[in-house]
């Protein structure tokens, strides 16, 4: 009886973990491509599992688009040196990513560089906010602008 109940655990534990691993996927992005971007940041979460900083972006014509960018959770922002008062609210950036395969208004963040000249923000230094890299791929590959 008692080995029928710890196998029973063991299956019930095995399975309640498989759905936070998939939940981590980066399919939904093109990862082959870095797509920069310039703009004004509308909102900052820093959540959990993930951080989103929405942006409006200027296209050509003075057009305003929101972007929303999927970035790493408020502990793996610390453990690269991001701070919550780096990036608010009206603060200009500058940013790396990669764009939403389906096409619309989304990436995955890689690299985020404040231009709101605070020093003790951090203007012009470039974090990453994916927290490990970039979502692992060198800053070599190639770079578009947003749509």
């Amino acid at each position: 009886m008692l080995s029928r109940f710890l196998s029973l655990a063991a299956i019930i534990g095995v399975l309640a973990v498989l759905p936070v691993g998939a939940h981590h996927s980066h399919g939904n992005y093109d990862l082959t491509v870095w797509t920069t971007m310039d703009g004004t940041v509308k909102e900052v979460h820093l959540l959990v599992p993930h951080s989103w900083l929405y942006l409006d972006v200027k296209d050509g014509k003075e057009d305003v688009t929101t972007w929303a960018l999927e970035a790493t959770g408020p502990s793996g922002l610390t453990k690269v040196g991001v701070k919550r008062e780096d990036v608010r609210p009206g603060d200009l950036v500058k940013v790396r990513c990669h764009l939403l395969k389906d096409g619309s208004n989304g990436c995955l963040l890689g690299y985020v560089t404040p231009m709101h000249g605070d020093q003790a923000r951090g203007h012009g230094v470039e974090r990453d906010w994916d927290g490990d890299g970039g979502a692992g791929f060198a800053t070599t590959a190639p770079v578009a602008t947003p749509r």
